[in-house]
């Protein structure tokens, strides 16, 4: 019984991650989708491409919570960006802000999840910790492992950290 238990909290625990991956996936859709027109000739395809591969991973992990035998989290219908962005070196700080926050959910997913799922939120994180490089200039040591902390409710930085869709505080 005890190991059925244990067996509920790792679905539980997998299912809470790819929640806050897919809150993530939805805030980094709507950060791009805001900074792209603030860019031009490659920096506008990397953010079309950007935003493409986090529609992929959106529409995916939408299929892993059901999966899990959960109802997903839906998109915001805006999100309050974290700055003002206003030219293409706003934009280009902004997509790295955005890639940083999906790192560092997705290093939860990895924690949390087994086998192929597992393998995929790897993956995921490497994309994202590869592009933040790409926006930024520069490398974080861990990717997806800096200290998280909680931005406003409502900002596309907190609804990539998942906290837009669930209180954070304890009675």
């Amino acid at each position: 019984m005890a190991q059925e238990d244990a067996g509920a909290d790792d679905t539980e625990d997998t299912l809470r991650a790819a929640q806050a991956a897919l809150a993530a996936e939805h805030a980094a859709v709507y950060g791009y989708g805001a900074l792209g027109g603030r860019l031009e000739g490659g920096r506008r395809n990397d953010a079309t491409a950007a935003y493409d591969a986090h529609r992929a991973r959106r529409d995916a992990l939408t299929r892993t919570v059901r999966d899990l035998g959960g109802t997903p989290v839906v998109a915001h219908a805006a999100y309050t960006l974290p700055f003002a962005v206003r030219d293409p070196a706003t934009a280009m700080r902004l997509a790295a802000v955005l890639e940083d926050r999906v790192a560092a959910v997705y290093s939860d997913l990895v924690r949390a999840a087994r086998g192929p799922l597992r393998q995929d939120a790897a993956g995921a994180l490497r994309e994202a910790a590869v592009r933040a490089v790409r926006w930024r200039g520069t490398g974080v040591a861990f990717p997806g492992l800096t200290e998280k902390a909680a931005p406003p409710e409502n900002t596309a930085e907190a609804g990539a950290t998942g906290v837009t869709h669930r209180s954070t505080e304890r009675n």
